[in-house]
C-alpha cells in the first residue's frame, strides 16, 4: 500500500510539523523507497532462522557501587546559571 498525501498530512500533524505544498511529494517518494525496503524482507527464506526474544544483553557488565570523591558545591554551583540553597533552580514546566 503506497504512502499518499493524506498520510503525509496525517502523521505531520501528529507531529506538529507544518509542510508546505513542495514539500509533500519528496516525502512521499521518500517514503515509498523505504517501504520498497523494507518489502523486499518478505523476499528472504528466514525458515531457519531462530526467533530473537530479546535483544538487550543477558548480562550486562556492572561494576560495584562504591562510595567516592565529589566535586565540592562551589564547583556545581559555578557551573549553573541559577542555583539556591536547595539546588538548581529551573523553569517550571508542570502546570498545577
Amino acid at each position: 500500500m503506497p504512502i499518499t498525501q493524506e498520510d503525509v498530512l496525517h502523521v505531520a500533524k501528529l507531529a506538529h510539523l507544518s509542510l508546505e505544498a513542495s514539500e509533500i511529494e519528496p516525502i512521499i517518494g521518500d517514503l515509498n523507497s523505504v517501504l520498497g525496503y523494507v518489502a523486499q524482507l518478505d523476499e528472504l527464506d528466514t525458515s531457519q532462522v531462530e526467533p530473537t526474544t530479546h535483544v538487550a544483553a543477558k548480562n550486562a557488565p556492572l561494576r560495584p557501587d562504591s562510595v567516592g570523591v565529589s566535586l565540592p558545591r562551589e564547583a556545581f554551583e559555578a557551573e549553573a546559571p541559577r542555583y539556591s540553597d536547595q539546588g538548581f533552580v529551573v523553569p517550571g514546566f508542570v502546570e498545577s
